[in-house]
């Protein structure tokens, strides 16, 4: 899947990713290829990104929000 996460300041990803997990409200969730659609809040916390290769790369956010639509993951994070 296609993933973007840009904050107000600057791009901090773009690229496929093969798993997101994601600091939600109520609790971590993870995004996976061909997710249904989905509009969430994010709280302060880790994001975790699981590229096509394997490899594991962590950004930490303080809030935001998180669009899921057509296999493609747009966050956007404070």
């Amino acid at each position: 899947m296609r993933l973007e996460i840009i904050t107000p300041n600057d791009t901090l990803f773009i690229g496929e990713a093969s798993l997101v997990q994601l600091p939600g409200i109520d609790g971590l969730f993870e995004i996976l290829n061909n997710h249904a659609p989905l509009v969430s809040a994010l709280k302060r916390g880790k994001v975790k990104i699981v590229d096509e290769t394997q490899n594991e790369k962590f950004f930490e956010i303080r809030g935001g929000v998180i669009e899921v639509s057509n296999d493609k993951v747009l966050v956007l994070a404070e």
